[in-house]
């Protein structure tokens, strides 16, 4: 206990800016989940990867280039679901993502470590720039579904809300596609692409099924990404792990849970 105690003080910076993405990823989860787009959360972070990779390679800054080019697609994703069957972009850009970020890794010596703490999620490593990266997402995050959520909600469940009212929807929608894929990028440098995704993924895939209502599903989506999170920490740095195998394991178990409990109720 003592031994654990030491490190988690030593990694404080670390667990922090994980607990502050672990908050925010399942609440983007829900809506993510509301409008059917799971895929384009993980094509968000695997491209993210892939920009981080080569702007590594080029002398930029890692962050910066998985930022711009998650922005990028997000930003051409209406005219891109216009022009393509809807079904299969995210999975073709998740294919290409992982597809140049394995080669990258492969044969640039550069970014070997990049590109490992990329797909492993080395949480542990994660400093001050990525900290202040999770407080601002999550700030903006907060800000803005506090703000346009109902505003989302009722583009999805009633599209014909903003025409009657004379509004255009587009900029909620894009401004949440814009914040979706920034979380996204930022999240996987920290808790890679497989551990962000988990977050966005699992908490909302059982809150959908449990909680009685979408005000109690807010609430219950980011407390069991944040239990998960500490849980998977622990273990983790206990047992000496990569973080994001672990949290996405962690979430696993979680889920599957969570499937057997909704299973009893429906049997009894």
């Amino acid at each position: 206990m003592t031994d654990f105690l030491s490190q988690l003080a030593l990694f404080w910076r670390p667990a922090l800016t994980g607990a502050l993405l672990a908050l925010l990823l399942p609440l983007l989860g829900l809506y993510l989940r509301l409008r059917q787009e799971y895929w384009a959360s993980l094509a968000y972070g695997q491209v993210g990867a892939a920009g981080a990779l080569g702007a590594q390679a080029l002398g930029i800054a890692a962050v910066a280039g998985g930022l711009a080019v998650s922005l990028a697609v997000a930003g051409m994703k209406h005219r891109l679901e216009k022009r393509l069957p809807t079904a299969g972009l995210f999975p073709l850009l998740f294919i290409l993502g992982w597809s140049v970020s394995l080669l990258l890794t492969a044969n640039l010596p550069g970014v070997e470590r990049l590109g490992a703490a990329l797909f492993e999620g080395q949480l542990y490593f994660a400093g001050v720039e990525m900290l202040y990266g999770a407080v601002l997402a999550l700030a903006v995050g907060g800000i803005f579904l506090w703000r346009k959520g109902r505003l989302l909600l009722f583009a999805h469940l009633y599209p014909g809300h903003f025409h009657a009212q004379r509004l255009p929807a587009w900029p909620v929608r894009a401004g949440f596609d814009l914040l979706a894929a920034a979380s996204l990028a930022l999240a996987v440098m920290s808790l890679g692409v497989m551990g962000a995704f988990a977050l966005v993924f699992a908490p909302p895939w059982i809150v959908f099924a449990l909680a009685p209502n979408w005000r109690s599903a807010l609430v219950a989506a980011p407390v069991l990404g944040l239990l998960a999170y500490a849980l998977a920490f622990a273990l983790a740095l206990i047992h000496d792990q990569p973080f994001g195998p672990m949290l996405a394991l962690t979430l696993a178990a979680l889920a599957s849970g969570g499937a057997i409990a909704v299973s009893m109720r429906h049997d009894g």
